[in-house]
């Protein structure tokens, strides 16, 4: 199973992983795959600088990549202190009231404060650009878009291949237009930040708009081999996977988030504004269902909600309760059923990809 993506990269498999997880980046590029570190958690670059210097080392000389979120609208730039003074009252007690009532204890002795994550300012993206390009780095993906052209430039300058995520066949135009060497045709299935068209309908539709200029990887209600095998069946040269290796050992998790991963059903997800101020797919649960309820506030832009929700998520996270615990997750996390290495769920998506082509070889 090799396609032009596996000769760009020099893959043996035409599978690009993301996880916010070094352990499972490292492991999915070491598996034959292009790992790709989401670096949005990361608030100071040099905290990055290590953990690219610590991927360098333990992919081999196998390439990976980093996922940046530039938002095409600049969103609001500040210190969090200046940032904080933005958010309402009224929502800061909401949060508080809902915790309270949902039996949500204050974080421990130990616990420490999170300051929300910076890293869908502008500024702080690129920072993390800057960082990236200073490593071995294959791939530049944008979450939101394609990257300014300045961006696009200086990683074409190194060498360093751009994607960029789309849930419209427009919106793909505009990213090669931009410049973008491949793009992620993203379906409404997938975890976090999503658009509003299915995948089996988006897929081919982007294929048809771009695929002739660039290659095209289809993301979204991708868990396993049989949907690797629809997805390039619709014309797509890759996959771009990112829940499912939320179920892999090398995944560090709390217990509460495993259990309620493993609970959990293709129904147990919900796309909301609530976690970043974009619509983004999570699990669904008592705390999501809270900002549905009647007199919720609406959710503040980008970044302001994540830093009004960011104590909230220490404290739900370290309540140990798999039914409050905040976590962008897509639908196919009703596939996720046991923990496995990574290298064994890579293993039996391609067995599963191949021999399901195979069969579809025969029906002719």
């Amino acid at each position: 199973m090799r396609t032009e993506l596996c000769d760009r990269f020099g893959i043996a498999h035409p599978i690009v992983g993301f996880s916010p997880s070094e352990h499972v980046v490292a492991a999915i590029s070491r598996a034959g795959g292009l790992g790709v570190l989401g670096c949005v958690r990361f608030n100071d670059p040099d905290e990055l600088d290590a953990v690219l210097t610590w991927l360098d080392e333990e992919t081999g000389g196998r390439p990976y990549g980093v996922d940046v979120v530039m938002p095409s609208a600049q969103p609001t730039e500040g210190a969090p202190a200046d940032l904080d003074r933005l958010i309402p009252a009224g929502h800061r007690d909401f949060v508080e009231r809902t915790l309270l009532r949902l039996g949500v204890p204050p974080l421990g002795g130990n616990g420490e404060h999170q300051a929300g994550v910076l890293g869908w300012l502008h500024s702080v993206a690129r920072s993390h650009v800057e960082v990236a390009l200073r490593h071995p780095v294959r791939l530049i993906a944008n979450a939101l878009g394609p990257p300014p052209s300045d961006v696009i430039a200086r990683a074409h300058a190194q060498g360093v291949l751009v994607a960029a995520l789309a849930g419209r066949a427009d919106h793909a135009r505009g990213h090669v237009a931009s410049g973008v060497d491949l793009v992620v045709a993203q379906g409404y299935e997938a975890g976090g930040h999503t658009g509003e068209i299915a995948s089996m309908v988006l897929v081919p539709e982007v294929v048809d708009a771009v695929g002739e200029r660039v290659p095209v990887l289809a993301a979204g209600g991708i868990g396993s081999g049989r949907q690797i095998a629809a997805a390039l069946a619709l014309g797509a040269g890759g996959v771009w996977m990112g829940s499912v290796w939320l179920g892999t050992a090398e995944y560090e998790s709390s217990s509460a988030l495993r259990t309620a991963l493993l609970r959990a059903g293709s129904a147990d997800t919900v796309r909301s504004r609530i976690y970043t101020g974009k619509p983004a797919r999570l699990l669904r649960n008592r705390w999501t269902e809270a900002w549905r309820e009647e007199g919720a506030p609406r959710p503040l832009p980008m970044p302001l909600q994540n830093l009004l929700v960011a104590s909230a998520h220490s404290r739900l996270m370290d309540s140990d309760d798999p039914t409050v615990v905040p976590m962008p997750v897509g639908q196919i996390v009703g596939r996720i059923n046991e923990v496995r290495p990574v290298a064994d769920v890579l293993a039996e998506l391609v067995a599963e990809a191949e021999e399901r082509l195979a069969r579809l070889g025969t029906l002719r």
